[in-house]
Order: structure tokens, then sequence, then C-alpha cells
């Protein structure tokens, strides 16, 4: 059976030393950030990955990290945005996934807290004159919603908006239970909504838009036979299963659930309603820095926010 995962990191784990792929990791404070550069075809190939540069940012307790932690991954957000954007020009920030769905509803829910300022480049007030970077949002819904494939809708917005990089956000799947809400991807490769889950749709990339795409993603859901693996393997370590049995164990388990059908089922957690609100508030946090560099945090914080 096969277990897609959206993370590169993740897929980097079992690419058994092939070549073309440049790895580090280093820790900052509570936060591990690793960069993942998938440099040639062939690895790409490997991985299901595109080329390009992958940035993962983890905390292994995101949702509920104290204030000053939640506002050092937003700073690191910000920094990873800013290494893989352009420095001027308009940009379009897309929330990607179905807002009826709480586990697909990242997108939507980071774009209530992104401080949107096309709008607002031109007005007289002198104190933010000259201060503003110009920022547009959409979320354009699913195809079963919509009647429209996401990549249309945002190639009309982008051809009538003329953006200098579209920001894509969405809902990811993990292959490690412990990546839900506590992982953050950010990515230079575009996004293709619903990979994760095997539900391809067209892409949003920069042959497909015409301008650079930046992708930032969240896990939200895994399968049901990733826990079932890792519930087992704890079982197999603690009765001391030598390694072959181990392995010849979780083959027969995986196939059982293929078979069966089980496999396919995805999960998430029963809160994923707050972890969707918090994790989404960091995310537009860390957008907003990277967007607005003239303006500081306490007037960020200000335009975008009721309150802290």
């Amino acid at each position: 059976m096969q277990i897609r995962t959206d993370l590169a990191m993740e897929s980097r784990a079992f690419a058994n030393g092939l070549s073309g792929i440049a790895t580090h990791t280093r820790k900052r404070g509570a936060i591990e950030e690793t960069h993942v550069r998938i440099e040639t075809e062939e690895a790409a190939q490997a991985l299901d990955k595109a080329r390009g540069t992958y940035i993962t940012l983890s905390h292994p307790c995101l949702a509920w990290c104290p204030p000053e932690e939640r506002k050092e991954m937003a700073r690191a957000i910000c920094e990873a945005l800013k290494a893989l954007l352009p420095s001027a020009g308009d940009l379009l920030v897309v929330g990607l996934g179905n807002r009826s769905m709480t586990a697909d509803a990242l997108g939507s829910r980071v774009l209530e807290d992104v401080l949107v300022t096309r709008h607002l480049k031109d007005l007289p007030e002198e104190a933010l004159q000259g201060r503003l970077r110009g920022v547009c949002a959409a979320a354009p819904g699913v195809l079963g919603v919509t009647g429209l494939e996401t990549a249309e809708v945002v190639q009309g917005i982008v051809e009538h908006v003329h953006p200098a990089a579209v920001i894509a956000i969405d809902a990811l799947a993990a292959r490690e239970s412990t990546r839900i809400c506590t992982t953050v991807q950010i990515t230079d490769t575009g996004i293709r909504p619903g990979s994760g889950v095997g539900n391809h749709r067209a892409g949003l990339t920069k042959e497909t838009l015409g301008v650079p795409v930046v992708a930032i993603g969240v896990p939200m859901v895994v399968y049901a036979s990733v826990i079932a693996r890792d519930a087992l393997s704890l079982l197999l370590h603690d009765i001391g299963m030598d390694e072959a049995e181990h392995d010849q164990a979780m083959d027969t388990l995986m196939n059982k659930l293929a078979q069966k059908g089980i496999g396919e089922l995805v999960v998430t957690p029963r809160e994923v309603d707050e972890l969707v609100g918090k994790v989404g508030r960091i995310i537009a946090d860390g957008l907003n820095l990277a967007f607005q560099p003239r303006l500081s945090e306490e007037e960020i914080q200000f335009l975008s926010h009721d309150g802290p």
C-alpha cells in the first residue's frame, strides 16, 4: 500500500541515499527548521516531488505553545517567505480547500487574518504613505462546490491583478501522525491541490500561472493505515520482535488494510476546529510580517486583528 505524504522531509527519509537531494537541519529555540533541496529530475521522480526548495518548520506543540514561541514561529515563517518571494510588487494570497470541511479549511481560515492592502496603497493617510505593499486575497473554493477548477479561477485573477507572486495556502496530508498541526512546509515549487489524498487537481505553479508560486501547508490529516502501522510498530517493539519478523508483520498488516479498504480512510483530530484556528492565526502573522516589512509588529497587530 502506498502511504502518501505532502511533506518533502518525510519523503526524503525514505530516499535511501539517493543523490540529487541536499538537506540540512537547525534548531531555533523550540523550532526545528529543515531545508530539503531537490536538485535533479531523478530525485524529483523518486520522491514524487517537484524540483525546488522545501522549508519545514516544526514545533511539537505548535497550536498550544506559549505566546512568545508563537511569535517566533511567525518570524520563522516570515524569514522563509522573504527568501522565496520577490522583494517588490503586489502579492496574491490564495486560500485553498473546502471551507465547509474543517480539516480542509486552513486556507480560508488564514485569509481571515491576512492584512489585505491593495485597495489601501493610495490612501492619503500620511502615516501609511509609501509603507504598504499591495496584498490581495481570494478563497476560490473547490471544484465540487463551484464547478470551476481552482487553477482556472486563480489564473483569471492573476491575469487581471498581475501580481509579482502567488502564495497558496492549503491543508496537507502527512505520513506521521505527530506531524498534524505541528509542522509548516513552505516551498517555491507551487502546489497541486488534493495530491496528498490522491485527488489530483490542476497545479498552481509558475508554469501554469506565469508568476512565482510559493506554497504554504500544514498537515491536517493522516491515513488510517498510518495510525495502524504506528500502533503495530510500538507493539512489536515492546515484545522484542527481531527486525525481519517486524518487517514481515508490518507488510502483512498493510496488505490486509489495502484489501479491506480501511487504509484509505483519512483521519483528523477531534479538536481540529480549534487547531485550524490557532495554527491559521500563526501563519497569517508570518505572512503579514513578510509582506509588510515597513510596518512594526505592533502596527500589523493593530491593523489585522481585533486584539492580541
